[in-house]
């Protein structure tokens, strides 16, 4: 049976994922300085050199520029790839190591992404199904890290998933690493080592910051 070929893209299609990409740096840029409400379409036209047209033709609505955005950040830091590494590692104390390194990825590779949608308010009802959706997928992935530890845990599961959530709260990051200056490093092995003593139960490694 012969191999199905993929067929190439056209110099059309490449030339309108550029536009696409481009259009949306210009809106997180502007998104992360301006707030996603305050942010119009034509501002965003402006920002990435085209027609706002081009910008309709390409989008259609703001709110899915916003959900590519997010979707690119997943993509550079390998979220659902390393979700499953996270479920992959047998060893308990591992995979809450691998949990606490999961949100470091997702955080330093995008925190002004994760900024923007704590901050985005639009009365658009689409637009808030979007952001509940999103909020809700990142707290259903770190809520099933934990329960596939329930057997481990010496606190109730729903405590347990509490404790990560609250850890993982954006304004810890923000408090830690951009306003006190940890690095990304210190702050996965600081979320690792309270996971760790609380829900298991066992001593981390307490490494110094310095």
């Amino acid at each position: 049976m012969a191999r199905r070929v993929k067929p190439r893209s056209t110099y059309r299609q490449v030339q309108a994922a550029a536009t696409r990409d481009r259009i949306a740096d210009a809106a997180r840029r502007l998104f992360a300085a301006a707030g996603y409400g305050a942010t119009s379409m034509e501002t965003i036209a402006a920002e990435a050199g085209v027609a706002v047209r081009t910008v309709y033709s390409a989008f259609g609505a703001k709110r899915e520029i916003l959900s590519l955005i997010c979707e690119r950040w997943l993509e550079h830091a390998r979220a659902r790839e390393r979700t499953a590494e996270v479920f992959a590692e047998p060893d308990p104390v591992r995979r809450l190591r691998g949990a606490a390194n999961w949100l470091r990825e997702l955080y330093s590779a995008g925190f002004d992404v994760v900024l923007i949608f704590e901050a985005a308010t639009d009365e658009s009802p689409e637009t808030r199904a979007l952001l509940r959706s999103k909020l809700a997928g990142r707290n259903e992935v770190m809520d099933a890290m934990i329960a596939s530890l329930d057997d481990h845990l010496r606190v109730p599961l729903p405590e347990a998933q509490a404790v990560y959530r609250a850890l993982a709260a954006p304004g810890v990051y923000r408090e830690l690493v951009e306003e006190s200056g940890w690095t990304p490093g210190e702050f996965e092995r600081w979320v690792g080592d309270a996971l760790q003593r609380h829900l298991l139960g066992v001593p981390g490694d307490e490494p110094s910051r310095r």
